[in-house]
């Protein structure tokens, strides 16, 4: 068997016998899935089974870091409709290769997830966007150097070259601005940067991707959507202004800060994520 044979053949197995956790659980399997940003991870009811450690399921060593609680709850929002909620997420910049980051996001694919509701916490380009505000993520733009489809994977997961021009659903999106509406929340587009992370950017570098067409800045959430748009599962990702990037920001950028302002933002997003969640049309149609 050839490197890269053996590296789709790995993975390939790697998931099977994560889903094989799942299973042994006697856990519903989920029709969807949400993943939490950086001090994100709200409250969405009382969940139907755990939560249980995110480690359960990996096949490699799981590095905690602050605001992520690297949790796993299994909801039911409705009747129809039970939810795998990862309360905290994987980031590159903590070591992990970019399969081992987007493997909770395979493991609900797998597991038959058909949309994935994101959350991040970021930092904004120019000063139209204050902290505190809500926006919904219409584009990114991938500047990790890293992609998830990089290698050789198991070819029943998706195309070997997957189209993403249509990376965020637009039917979740107009679904987010209606029930943000009804709860009369702004909800504004933004284009996502995805930077590996983990120092901040510089002031040189903000207005690099300010003209790059950037509105806001993030460690995660690029490769996450690569992977599950791969696998055929439909995004929707809502950012929380957390701080003004290097060059906008009256001092120093601090992880204990974006925290806080997560923790003071939340209880919007918690409302706006409740209201998706509970909305009768979140999935798509089956073809």
């Amino acid at each position: 068997m050839d490197e890269t044979a053996d590296q789709a053949e790995s993975l390939k197995t790697e998931l099977k016998t994560a889903v094989e956790a799942w299973d042994a659980l006697d856990w519903p399997r989920p029709v969807a899935a949400l993943i939490s940003g950086s001090g994100l991870g709200v409250d969405l009811g009382e969940p139907e089974r755990g939560p249980i450690d995110l480690s359960y399921f990996l096949p490699f060593a799981a590095h905690p870091v602050a605001g992520h609680a690297h949790q796993v709850e299994l909801l039911r929002p409705r009747p129809d409709r039970p939810a795998v909620y990862f309360r905290g997420r994987l980031h590159a910049y903590q070591g992990y290769d970019a399969h081992q980051t987007v493997f909770p996001v395979r493991l609900a694919a797998q597991l038959g997830a058909r949309v994935l509701l994101l959350t991040n916490a970021t930092g904004a380009l120019g000063a139209e966007r204050r902290p505190g505000e809500l926006a919904l993520v219409r584009d990114h733009l991938n500047l990790t150097g890293l992609n998830p489809l990089r290698g050789q994977l198991p070819p029943e997961w998706g195309p070997r070259f997957p189209d993403l021009s249509a990376a965020y659903d637009s039917r979740l999106a107009a679904l987010a601005r209606r029930v943000a509406g009804e709860q009369g929340v702004e909800l504004p587009d933004a284009i996502y940067t995805g930077l590996l992370g983990p120092s901040y950017e510089t002031p040189a570098e903000v207005r690099m991707l300010r003209a790059l067409g950037g509105d806001v800045a993030g460690m995660s959430t690029v490769l996450e959507v690569i992977a599950a748009r791969h696998m055929g599962v439909a995004c929707l990702c809502l950012s929380l202004v957390t701080n003004s990037a290097a060059g906008l920001a009256t001092g120093p950028l601090d992880h204990q800060e974006v925290l806080a302002a997560a923790g003071a933002g939340a209880a919007r997003l918690q409302r706006l994520l409740s209201g998706l969640l509970e909305t009768p049309d979140l999935l798509p149609p089956v073809s």
